[in-house]
């Protein structure tokens, strides 16, 4: 993830923007304008399959560019299409609790996610990533020279494309299923104690893409009451994991950390913790769990103080979508005090445990495998 940092950082303060110049009616959602910023900004996260997955073939050893191939087939525009809904030709093949098998490959039931989950998401690529390291070196020993420019990409983008459709998606939807089932039924027993745990580990999810299970469920509890407490919590968790990085651009010394964490603290503070998360908090591993300990006391201070979300834009910059319509309540308040919480928290435990100057020097060389060979990144 370390190539694309910087893009996911600019990309999420873009978007921040763009929340700002909508919520105080300088820009019209339904303008041109707002279509053009939009794409700016969104482009990023809705292509990241093919960006990680280049990233991931050059670290992994296999061909960068099949790799990105593959990630273009989970956002290829008929394959979205296909898993819409309301799509012409939608059909439901099989569904195994709330796993719909909403397509099929010759015959077999294939799952694919409502939304467009596989754009946003990275553990599949990575997953496509490694099966073509395993198969490449194979099909370059059996397939003649002569055609093997032809023959190892088509097979190589056909195999492990069929895997990752057929087989890991479906199994990364299955747990995205039972997850929002998880969390619909924390939330149903007791708001204050669902705000601590999913304020403690939601961020998890966005590791692995698997948040996008959550998107959903905030889309109905809008629908239905016209807010939704369940963001609310979600909003803590991201401005917990700016104030890890906050301490880290304080607290170090290295010109290089501060020049990533300073953008990073910015981009989870309008609501984007990727760059947060992937170039800073994961890699000091004690900085995740600092940010989520202040993600969970954001979270339940959010439930003890009944805070209710009337929009989806979250963290700092989503503060209007706090504001209930008929005036300002205790949601807006609660907001206030929960973000607070979660920002000192995670900052005062992450500059005095969580990060030092010395975990620098422990940082371990990244390396990459090619042909059954372990060689330096650099090689």
């Amino acid at each position: 993830m370390i190539p694309v940092i910087g893009l996911l950082a600019a990309s999420g303060i873009l978007k921040g923007i763009l929340a700002i110049l909508t919520q105080f009616n300088v820009v019209d959602s339904a303008s041109s304008t707002y279509t053009l910023i939009d794409a700016m900004s969104s482009s990023m996260f809705f292509f990241l399959p093919i960006i990680v997955g280049f990233t991931a073939a050059k670290r992994l050893g296999s061909d960068p560019i099949i790799v990105a191939i593959i990630g273009g087939v989970l956002v290829y525009p008929s394959v979205v299409a296909m898993a819409n809904p309301d799509a012409e030709g939608y059909h439901v093949y099989a569904q195994i609790g709330s796993t719909i098998f909403n397509a099929d490959f010759f015959g077999i039931p294939i799952a694919l996610p409502e939304s467009n989950a596989y754009a946003y998401s990275i553990f599949p690529i990575i997953v496509a990533a490694w099966l073509t390291a395993r198969i490449e070196p194979f099909l370059k020993k059996y397939i003649p020279a002569v055609v093997r420019m032809i023959f190892a990409p088509l097979l190589e983008v056909f195999i492990v494309s069929t895997l990752v459709l057929v087989l890991f998606g479906p199994i990364i939807m299955f747990l995205s299923g039972g997850i929002a089932n998880g969390i619909n039924w924390v939330l149903g027993t007791n708001y204050t104690i669902a705000g601590l745990i999913i304020g403690g580990f939601y961020q998890c999810l966005v590791i692995f893409g698997l948040h996008w299970a959550v998107i959903p469920l905030i889309a109905a509890q809008i629908a239905s009451d016209g807010s939704s407490p369940l963001n609310a919590i979600v909003s803590a968790t991201m401005i917990a994991q700016g104030g890890g990085a906050l301490a880290i651009w304080i607290k170090t010394r290295q010109l290089k950390i501060k020049a990533l964490a300073g953008p990073a603290t910015i981009s989870a503070f309008c609501g984007i913790t990727e760059p947060a998360m992937y170039g800073l908090n994961l890699k000091y591993g004690r900085v995740f769990i600092t940010a989520s300990i202040g993600g969970a006391v954001g979270g339940l201070l959010t439930g003890l103080l009944n805070v209710n979300m009337y929009g989806f834009t979250g963290a700092f910059v989503g503060f209007p979508s706090f504001i209930n319509p008929a005036g300002l309540d205790q949601s807006f308040y609660g907001f206030l005090i929960a973000s607070a919480a979660a920002l000192v928290v995670s900052f005062v435990l992450t500059y005095y445990f969580g990060f030092k100057d010395s975990d620098l020097d422990a940082e371990r060389e990244v390396k990459k495998v090619r042909l059954g060979r372990r060689e330096p990144a650099g090689v």
